[in-house]
């Protein structure tokens, strides 16, 4: 199937501490105006998204947070293409209210709100907010039921549904979010890398973002996922790959630059978060979920980031975002260590040269079948 060109996003940081668990120096801002004018360079530097990070408090190096949905939209008002992914969890917001912000904020920013549905890795915030923590699968039956939902109340003038997680009677919005060419609705993402969280994906979401993954991995993930969207006839979601991409002039000072912020890891915050994230992944029956077989040196960009191999020259990484989009990766979600210098440096370095190994592939004009229409539950 011929592929659309690859998207970017980014990870906002709105979470203090940056994107890596290190005493590296890192300058990199969790305030707003920082984030403001990051904003606007990455529009202007080849990014089409921004996802913000949620977290509820502090732990693991993450001291201070600013809140996922209200962060978003205040940089949708701040930007004029970009579209923002608010990351939100289910447990802790109810479908229809979460519904009633989206629609607002779809009007407000003209079609380019989204959110990121987290199915949840951190035991202590729930508990501290007095709120059950379910068994790791029937965190994903929740959060199915919660996308059901919300694309039900987005898209339908009434809703009714009798879940065993939320229960609408005659719920109805006005006014709905906006339905333009691109989605009929604010596009749905979820997370995670477990086989309940790959089923989910297949069955209900529009984007399936996962963490940093070698090319093995990523191929074995796109195929669960297609797979079992084939299995309720459902056209599979897009594919979003989690990286950490270091670019330098020489393979050497990139290379460098991992190596430091390995050296100069946090290693009580690394091992603190690794323990808290691995009892999330070691509770799946397989042993598939997220960061079950993360090493010290995966957890310090904590999302697997390093995995994914963005590390080098523009044109190796180039050529490395062009083989995973040859894989079916639709997106790449990038961070980076010094967010504003490199998100210029890949807009003018590396972008580039993304699309003209694009343009000599025999696809390049062809949009993907999955790109042309959005999927639907």
């Amino acid at each position: 199937m011929p592929a659309a060109p690859v998207k970017f996003a980014y990870w906002v940081p709105n979470v203090s501490g940056g994107l890596v668990t290190s005493k590296i120096e890192q300058r990199t801002d969790w305030g707003y105006d920082y984030n403001r004018e990051l904003a606007v360079l990455a529009e202007n530097n080849g990014f089409e998204y921004a996802l913000s990070q949620v977290r509820y408090m502090a732990g693991y190096g993450a001291e201070y947070q600013h809140e996922s949905t209200s962060f978003s939209l205040a940089l949708l008002l701040a930007t004029q293409r970009l579209k923002v992914i608010a990351a939100v969890h289910p447990g802790l917001w109810h479908p229809g209210v979460l519904a009633k912000l989206g629609a607002t904020a779809d009007h407000l920013s003209g079609g380019r709100f989204a959110v990121n549905v987290v199915s949840g890795w951190f035991k202590g915030e729930f508990t501290a907010l007095g709120e059950p923590w379910l068994e790791h699968d029937e965190r994903y039956r929740r959060s199915e039921e919660f996308i059901r939902a919300l694309r039900q109340i987005w898209t339908e003038d009434h809703t009714e549904l009798a879940g065993d997680f939320y229960r609408l009677r005659d719920f109805s919005l006005k006014p709905k979010p906006l339905n333009t060419p691109e989605r009929p609705h604010p596009e749905i993402f979820q997370g995670g890398n477990s086989t309940a969280a790959r089923a989910m994906a297949g069955r209900v979401s529009d984007w399936y973002f996962s963490n940093g993954k070698d090319f093995d991995g990523v191929t074995e993930q796109i195929a669960d996922v297609r797979r079992s969207a084939a299995e309720v006839g459902r056209r599979a979601p897009k594919f979003g790959l989690n990286g950490f991409l270091i670019a330098r002039d020489t393979e050497a000072e990139a290379r460098d630059t991992l190596r430091e912020i390995v050296a100069k890891a946090d290693s009580e915050a690394v091992e603190g978060f690794g323990a808290a994230v691995k009892q999330a992944g070691q509770s799946t029956a397989d042993g598939k979920g997220m960061w079950q077989d993360s090493s010290f040196e995966d957890l310090i960009q904590y999302n697997d980031g390093f995995r994914t191999g963005l590390i080098g020259t523009p044109e190796q990484i180039a050529e490395r975002i062009v083989a995973y989009r040859g894989l079916g990766v639709d997106l790449l979600l990038l961070g980076f260590l010094h967010y504003h210098e490199e998100v210029e440096y890949f807009g003018k370095r590396v972008l580039p040269l993304v699309r003209e190994l694009e343009a000599r592939l025999p696809d390049a004009e062809a949009e993907s079948d999955a790109e042309a229409a959005p999927a639907h539950a």
